[in-house]
């Protein structure tokens, strides 16, 4: 038997709680107010609560870097000690950083790598070991071009030889060169990040070396009504549309007429990148207003990546950077520019490196060779800089756009 007195404070018991409870519901759910996920506050004026939100547009970006002429002079191939093979990922060891982290890298490989059989020799009639190749991939290039002037220095066997080579290395797709008129057809795309980049070559000529009667289709020569038809055939299947001539007259800093009329004709037909070789000096860069609409971005010549030329204009070259975005299956280039790069040797023609102007010192301008025989008494930092400055805009120079922020 609960006593009166018992009655009421049980009584008093549950009236507390009872008002513990409202208390805490009230708390819990002024909290869950102000905790609500981003993803469920309140829809904007105009919206209805509760409606789904429209899917992201898709965007992808890609980066690629191009590089110049890639040139291998008798002095760059002098033979390795004797049990020893050629190595020369050294060459390229202070340019990595700005090639393995781009998504696509290019380069124009201006000599054959037909292999020993055919001798291994600089100019005028070019032929290197396969072991550069090698250095090449290392270095992080995946696009090689044979598409220049010396692409039949040594007869159509070592042409052969070279894309047996290549067709020996994964990841590798070489421009310019081809087995048949069946493969000349085959287009050349790469995918990367969801964007789709389509690749043509051509050259001016082969320094009067005729190509082998019947087989036109080995090297991709600049016909303007093969060129318009290829390129009007790969512009529907790929997003972005790289074209690479050698054209241009050797050591000058500016284009010709004929540099201009082509690129314009390339703009025409849908390029979105012109890559420009020969000159073994760097030219300006420039955009072209595409008939259609947009641009063509175009370089008229990235000079020399790496070789024993002896003229210090010729020592300075430069890396294409360009990066390219696709929103909602629209592409365009977001970002471009040009990293400076410059070829040191040391004593002798030996120790050959390609170093960014950004990394390039005035002790090492000491050292070079070119300044130590009387050759290039200008080369230093200054040079190479002033140069660079004079050719492009100071708002396209570039460092290393792959840096890491400390």
């Amino acid at each position: 038997m609960i006593r009166r007195g018992e009655r009421r404070a049980q009584s008093r018991f549950l009236k507390t709680g009872l008002c513990l409870l409202a208390v805490l519901f009230f708390f819990s759910c002024t909290l869950q107010k102000r905790i609500t996920p981003a993803r469920e506050l309140p829809h904007p004026a105009g919206d209805t609560a509760g409606e789904s939100q429209p899917p992201a547009i898709p965007l992808y970006y890609l980066t690629l870097v191009a590089a110049g002429d890639n040139l291998y002079h008798d002095p760059m191939m002098r033979p390795p000690p004797p049990g020893e093979d050629y190595d020369f990922t050294g060459n390229y060891s202070e340019i990595v950083p700005y090639i393995k982290d781009a998504g696509l890298a290019f380069i124009n490989q201006e000599t054959l790598l037909g292999g020993a059989e055919f001798g291994f020799s600089g100019y005028p009639r070019f032929n290197s070991p396969r072991e550069l190749g090698a250095a090449l991939v290392w270095a992080g290039f995946d696009i090689v071009n044979h598409a220049n002037n010396h692409v039949m220095d040594k007869g159509e066997k070592a042409v052969f030889a070279t894309m047996d080579y290549w067709d020996t290395v994964p990841g590798v797709r070489y421009l310019g060169i081809h087995r048949s008129e069946e493969e000349r057809r085959r287009p050349v795309i790469v995918e990367r990040n969801n964007i789709r980049v389509g690749f043509l070559s051509y050259t001016y000529g082969t320094n009067g070396l005729p190509v082998p009667a019947g087989k036109p289709w080995l090297v991709a020569l600049a016909d303007g009504k093969i060129m318009a038809e290829e390129m009007d055939a790969l512009r529907p299947l790929c997003d972005f549309l790289v074209v690479s001539v050698h054209w241009g007259n050797e050591y000058e800093h500016s284009p010709n007429a004929a540099q201009r009329k082509t690129a314009l004709f390339l703009a025409e037909h849908g390029a979105d990148l012109i890559l420009g070789h020969h000159p073994h000096v760097i030219q300006p860069v420039e955009t072209i207003p595409k008939p259609g609409g947009g641009r063509t971005l175009c370089y008229y010549s990235l000079g020399n990546f790496l070789s024993a030329q002896d003229r210090s204009p010729r020592l300075l070259g430069a890396l294409a950077y360009v990066r390219v975005k696709k929103e909602d299956g629209n592409t365009s280039i977001d970002n471009s520019g040009v990293i400076p790069v410059v070829t040191h040797y040391d004593t002798g023609y030996t120790n050959f490196r390609v170093y960014p102007l950004s990394d390039y010192t005035d002790d090492l301008a000491q050292r070079h060779w070119l300044r130590q025989n009387g050759k290039g008494s200008d080369i230093s930092v200054s040079y190479f800089t002033d140069l660079a400055e004079k050719i492009f805009p100071a708002e396209i120079l570039a460092e290393n756009p792959f840096a890491k922020e400390e």
